[in-house]
């Protein structure tokens, strides 16, 4: 086998692996780079592959950063199957024609306006395209081995991420690769743990945590601190936040605080996002993946007033608070959300909380570094509200939870790959399981091809 490093190297964002054989062509994630506009760019190029030699494409989840370029590469000439598990097709059912409308949206927005260098300004790709793609999806079960390509044998496992996500294992015969995706908390209050393995040949791991260890303080306890000091100014929370994974944490959270008394019964929580809204109602059919009993589901479900209309959502930008407002996207790259900073931004009342990682070159990382000023639709709006983070909400694997699920492994693999992280965090992890566990690591750039028979050589 080869494998081809196409995405999430030095970035969270883009992730797309090329394994290869003399027989197979198989892409391992199809996502889109965000972030940094010479990031963002690489979505406009062609892929240094040919497509329509493609296989097969395995998703490890539903996340737009690995499964949103896939109607671009169908538009592009990709016609063999998706392979996913029945919860990432569901979610991406919602996930990818939501892509598409915020892009012809927002296409359209800066034609009205005329902020885009570009005359017109043209989506990556519609609402339509995104429909085509879900046409190439064929859910494979957890555990069950199936052949996307010719000599290829593939097994996918539970990693505990998001509803649906899954390590992705190949083997040709003469040796495996895994890949972890997202790599799940052993203790999320609401997703499973990650399945344990006991080892491979060849691993790719992600490294969005690995110089970090999240926070031990109860997340649903600083949200809730958040939330009274905002309050007690008569201000508004506004919330990025992920439509799959994080919103439900976050409804979660808001539920039990209500319950608890930390906050208001009273106090209006307002969910603007109709895909979150229906992601949600995926948690009801795909039980057996996360912890909450169904009472509970039904409580997250009820935790937050949902906002449809795009009428409601302008509706929410002329109410004073105290309010809740949790509306996608999780790194204010786009989305309802970006409408909501630019309304309650510039008032020290309110407040922005960001609940997880930010990468770097998007609004939520600059507002993080204390940016006093973001652009928003080629303006730039004035960031005087107060700035939160609550970084133990995240879904991934920090260093330490990371090393301890790679020490379930019976015998080293030959060569462990660093990716999906910013650089220093990738090295720091290469450095750790080096260091602790006496693995051999490399970390990929950008479009670095590894032969793995002889114990990888770039």
């Amino acid at each position: 086998m080869k494998i081809g490093f196409y995405g999430a190297t030095g970035t969270v964002t883009g992730s797309k692996y090329l394994v290869r054989t003399g027989e197979a062509r198989v892409l391992v994630d199809c996502g889109l780079f965000q972030g940094y506009k010479q990031l963002r760019l690489r979505n406009w190029s062609h892929l240094p592959f040919d497509v329509r030699a493609l296989d097969a494409v395995i998703l490890t989840h539903a996340h737009l950063d690995h499964t949103g370029y896939l109607p671009l590469l169908v538009k592009n000439g990709f016609s063999g199957p998706v392979h996913c598990t029945p919860a990432t097709y569901d979610l991406c059912k919602i996930l990818l024609p939501d892509s598409g409308r915020l892009q012809e949206e927002d296409a359209a927005r800066a034609n009205r306006r005329g902020y885009s260098k570009h005359k017109p300004a043209l989506p990556l790709y519609t609402e339509k395209d995104a429909l085509s793609a879900l046409e190439r999806f064929e859910p494979i079960a957890l555990h069950e081995a199936f052949t996307p390509a010719p000599g290829l044998s593939v097994h996918l496992h539970k990693a505990g991420h998001i509803l649906g996500s899954s390590f992705v294992r190949i083997n040709d015969g003469h040796s495996s690769l895994l890949f972890t995706g997202d790599l799940g908390r052993p203790d999320d209050p609401i997703m499973r743990a990650p399945e344990i393995v006991e080892g491979a040949d060849y691993l790719v791991v992600e490294s969005t945590y690995g110089n970090r260890l999240h926070d031990r303080v109860d997340p649903h306890q600083a949200l809730g601190e958040v939330i009274a000091r905002t309050i007690a100014r008569d201000g508004v929370v506004v919330i990025p936040s992920f439509a799959v994974g994080r919103t439900q944490h976050l409804l979660w959270c808001v539920h039990r605080l209500k319950a608890e008394g930390r906050i208001p019964q009273t106090l209006p929580v307002y969910l603007n996002s109709p895909m979150a809204q229906d992601v949600t109602a995926v948690y009801h059919r795909h039980r057996v993946e996360h912890r909450l009993t169904p009472d509970e589901c039904q409580a997250m479900c009820h935790a937050a007033r949902y906002v449809n209309s795009v009428e409601e959502s302008r509706a929410l930008n002329e109410r004073h608070g105290p309010m809740v407002i949790i509306a996608g996207s999780g790194m204010a790259t786009g989305g309802r959300v970006v409408h909501h900073l630019r309304a309650f931004a510039p008032d020290p009342k309110n407040t922005i909380v960001f609940a997880g990682f930010q990468a770097g070159g998007t609004r939520g990382a600059a507002m993080l570094a204390g940016a006093d000023s973001i652009k928003v639709f080629g303006e730039y709006v004035a960031v005087r509200a107060e700035i939160a983070q609550i970084s133990n909400l995240s879904a991934h694997a920090d260093y330490a939870e990371t090393l301890d699920w790679l020490r379930n492994f019976k015998a080293p693999p030959k060569l462990t790959f660093i990716t999906h992280g910013e650089p220093s965090a990738a090295d720091a992890l290469r450095g750790r399981i080096a260091e602790r566990l006496g693995w051999r690591c490399q970390v990929p750039d950008y479009r670095d091809e590894v032969e793995l028979g002889d114990g990888g050589t770039a």
